[in-house]
């Protein structure tokens, strides 16, 4: 489980954001998975970003699937509940900071994720090395701090599951340090040259 913390990489997943919402107008329902999510602040993040660009009814249809995977299996409530220490929290701009967390009921020292936004975030335990999707007709899934620590033939394949999940011409945001394999560089094209934003390429068979 790696460590990170809100708003991190920001210009990256606004970038994420704001392209698959350009890809889901219209849609019934917008489909998002955070794979690799950790104590949940990045989905969290993800969903704030989301709230900020939507009005409410359409983001009644954001579907935020977050997922990770924990031998231990000791923060799957972490996530649930949202609840995160103040201190840990001062980086996050003052105007979402009000907008988007409250006083932790009975626990002093901690802030809550409002409820509109955690219940859009679902959380899922899951093993990418699986290579068993959770889901697919994803407009985006964002990967970050994971692929690091796979082997290069293992980034490969969880890469084509990806490929496989995401609905036609969806995006998937990978941390800076990972560069597309050149094995499926054939499967994705890069969105910008400033951020690891890829978007599907859809293979004729």
């Amino acid at each position: 489980m790696a460590f990170t913390f809100f708003f991190r990489d920001l210009p990256v997943l606004e970038y994420a954001v704001e392209n698959s919402l350009k890809l889901s107008l219209g849609r019934l329902k917008i489909k998002v998975w955070d794979a690799g999510c950790a104590l949940g602040q990045e989905p969290y993040t993800l969903a704030m970003l989301f709230a900020e660009r939507m009005s409410l009814p359409g983001f009644n249809t954001l579907h935020l699937d977050a997922t990770d995977h924990d031998s231990e299996n000791n923060f799957g409530q972490i996530v649930t509940a949202g609840e995160y220490k103040s201190e840990e929290l001062q980086r996050i701009p003052a105007d979402i900071f009000a907008k988007y967390f409250e006083l932790a009921p009975g626990r002093p020292g901690h802030h809550r994720v409002i409820d509109r936004i955690r219940n859009r975030v679902f959380f899922k335990y899951h093993d990418l090395l699986t290579l068993q999707p959770i889901g697919n007709d994803y407009s985006l899934i964002v990967c970050k701090n994971v692929l690091l620590h796979f082997s290069y033939e293992q980034r490969i394949e969880v890469l084509r599951m990806y490929h496989r999940s995401l609905t036609p011409g969806g995006f998937l945001a990978t941390e800076n340090t990972q560069k597309m394999p050149v094995e499926i560089s054939h499967l994705f094209e890069p969105v910008t040259p400033d951020a690891q934003l890829f978007r599907k390429i859809e293979i004729k068979s």
